[in-house]
């Protein structure tokens, strides 16, 4: 039996990997009373006695958390902010960084759930060199309110709510949001995007977009979709050539799903690079399991829905 512990379960992360694996065979989910979840010694037990240990946790909490683990064996698993650009781990996008990279590693940064997508459209450009690595992009990202996790989930669904709630939100507003580094560093570029994440009243699913001149492309249209044709081989990312609703793209055509969809649309003149998941599938929990599953050797999309 393999051991598993998720340090911080009780927030909306680490609540779906653990309804998740409580349905998975061979797996021995260590779990604390309540009463002890938080006790540092209670904690530092459980992460050194687990196989593979998920940090659900806030960075601070999750930077001692990694603190307390005193042993080779122990992998992490780390959903926060906190090392997704540390030197010494790997970043938990196997189909950017490699199968191989992760399987290895015991020590992986969960990607955070905006940078996913724009990761997932930007990263195979700039490797292939259709994109130059000075580039300077912008981003628009929209996600339902799950991933504000409980405090958000709370307040789109008060029954009395702030009328403001019942349109689209912009944030983020003095762009130094939390995932910009990775969205730069994983990418390869020297200047993070212009970011526009927005939240709308809908529960999970996201659509991050990247729009292009046809003048900051180093090739064509057809380059680019032979990048991410290169790129995603697998099932977990996928190249859709037409995703058309009538002339629309909803942010909730994945919803509960684990899987990303990427599409092209435009023109040689003037591109949109669109990639649309579930920011609790593809962009949290979803790629949590994606990775562990990697670690143990089995199908990366077992217990996934893809």
């Amino acid at each position: 039996m393999t051991k598993i512990f998720i340090d911080g379960s009780a927030g909306t992360t680490g609540l779906r990997i653990r309804e998740r694996l409580a349905k998975r065979e061979g797996l021995d989910i260590l779990t604390l009373p309540e009463e002890l979840r938080k006790d540092v010694e209670a904690r530092r037990v459980a992460l050194n006695s687990a196989d593979i240990a998920f940090l659900c946790l806030p960075d601070a909490a999750a930077i001692e958390a990694v603190g307390l683990v005193d042993n080779d064996h122990t992998a992490i698993i780390d959903t926060s902010t906190a090392h997704r650009t540390a030197d010494g781990w790997t970043y938990g996008f196997p189909e950017i960084v490699g199968v191989d990279a992760v399987a290895k590693s015991k020590r992986i940064a969960n990607p955070g759930c905006h940078a996913s997508g724009f990761v997932a459209l930007v990263a195979p450009l700039v490797k292939a060199g259709v994109l130059d690595a000075d580039a300077k992009l912008t981003c628009f990202s929209l996600t339902g309110y799950s991933g504000g996790g409980k405090p958000m989930i709370a307040a789109y669904e008060a029954p009395n709510r702030d009328f403001l709630l019942g349109a689209p939100r912009q944030y983020g507003l003095t762009q130094s949001h939390k995932h910009l580094p990775e969205m730069a560093a994983v990418c390869g570029l020297n200047h993070p995007p212009v970011f526009c994440p927005i939240v709308g009243d809908f529960y999970s699913g996201m659509e991050v977009t990247v729009m292009l001149h046809g003048s900051d492309l180093k090739g064509s249209v057809e380059d680019v979709k032979a990048a991410y044709r290169k790129t995603y081989v697998g099932t977990m990312v996928k190249l859709c050539v037409e995703a058309d609703e009538s002339g629309f793209l909803s942010a909730a055509a994945m919803s509960g799903r684990d899987d990303m969809e990427i599409t092209v649309n435009g023109n040689a003149d003037r591109l949109i690079l669109t990639a649309r998941f579930d920011n609790l599938g593809k962009g949290a929990s979803g790629a949590a399991i994606q990775n562990m599953n990697i670690l143990l050797g089995v199908n990366p999309t077992t217990g996934l829905v893809v």
